[in-house]
């Protein structure tokens, strides 16, 4: 029977995975932790314990303790704050990444998952249909200790035999959760303001494409790649993980279609100049090939779905 342990099930993908592994696994085999609440329906339908990733020694002891076999490592300062507290957002990132790996080194949860980013790209990266393997110079803290991170992971593997798995992840969309701090929160905040407000001022520039992808679509790959036999994995750094490119203007045009006298206007700060590294679109094709990346939901599938249960969560549907 797997155990699993979820570091930062209070985040924006960590709530939802929980719950979705919950489904999977059963409530009692999925473990999640954070340093802070996470929501009821996380806490209250299976185990959960206030945890610090950086606290290696209640790491591993936590990890011996209840036997487990899989660790999801999701705990991370993202892009938008990181450039705020660059040496802090380092120190938290990378800790957190290599205590995980070296507990996972020195016990039997040798599956490791981690998320990289679209981050990991660069100015120098060629932006639109970037492949799987390219230039990487990030300029940006997150970047920098995603691109790091995926190096590490790759030599535990090959050093050690820790079975540690990572996508890129572009820009996470989920009504469930409320952005926190990274350079794609617009696709979410937008939908919030369009419901509360009925109008928006975006933070980058309205023909800025970005990757996208439903957090729903997320949850099932980042599943399927940990359900994948290892003989099937070609890569043991990242894979590129595309979804959907849109420009806020071409997100904004989708929700005008529902919500007629919604309007939005332009206001770039700090973050466009870290948009302006990142790829327009993914090449995937290496994870379709390897696990079977798919996703199910286009810009139009999305853009309902989130404004009906964004309007439902702020009691205005």
């Amino acid at each position: 029977m797997e155990k699993i342990l979820v570091i930062g099930s209070a985040g924006q993908i960590g709530s939802e995975l929980v719950l979705a592994l919950r489904k999977i696994y059963g409530n009692d085999n999925v473990f999640a932790t954070d340093i802070k609440n996470p929501p009821q329906d996380v806490k209250k339908s299976g185990p959960f314990q206030i945890l610090d990733v950086l606290d290696f020694k209640n790491l591993l002891h936590f990890i011996v303790r209840n036997k487990i076999t899989q660790v999801y490592n999701l705990a991370a300062v993202l892009s938008g704050n990181a450039e705020k507290i660059p040496l802090q957002a380092w120190d938290i990132n990378m800790k957190a990444l290599m205590n995980t790996l070296e507990a996972a080194r020195q016990s039997d949860a040798k599956k490791l998952f981690w998320p990289s980013s679209i981050a990991v790209f660069g100015p120098t990266t060629p932006r639109h249909n970037t492949p799987q393997l390219t230039v990487m110079e990030p300029n940006t803290v997150y970047g920098i200790s995603k691109l790091a991170g995926e190096r590490w992971g790759e030599y535990y593997f090959n050093r050690y035999g820790v079975d540690f798995r990572s996508v890129r992840y572009p820009g996470l969309i989920s009504y469930k959760t409320e952005p926190g701090g990274g350079t794609t929160d617009y696709a979410v905040e937008i939908f919030y303001e369009a419901v509360r407000k009925g109008k928006y001022e975006c933070f980058l520039k309205e023909d800025t494409a970005l990757p996208m992808m439903f957090m729903e679509d997320a949850i099932d790959n980042t599943i399927k790649l940990m359900e994948t036999g290892p003989e099937n994995l070609s890569l043991r750094s990242a894979y590129n993980m595309a979804g959907i490119s849109f420009t806020p203007e071409e997100l904004a045009e989708e929700i005008k279609k529902l919500k007629p006298g919604f309007t939005v206007t332009y206001k770039p700060d700090f973050r466009q100049a870290i948009a302006d590294t990142w790829p327009a679109g993914i090449d995937d094709s290496i994870a379709q090939r390897d696990w079977g990346l798919t996703t199910h939901y286009d810009i139009k599938k999305m853009t309902a779905l989130m404004l009906e249960k964004v309007a439902e969560k702020l009691g205005k549907g």
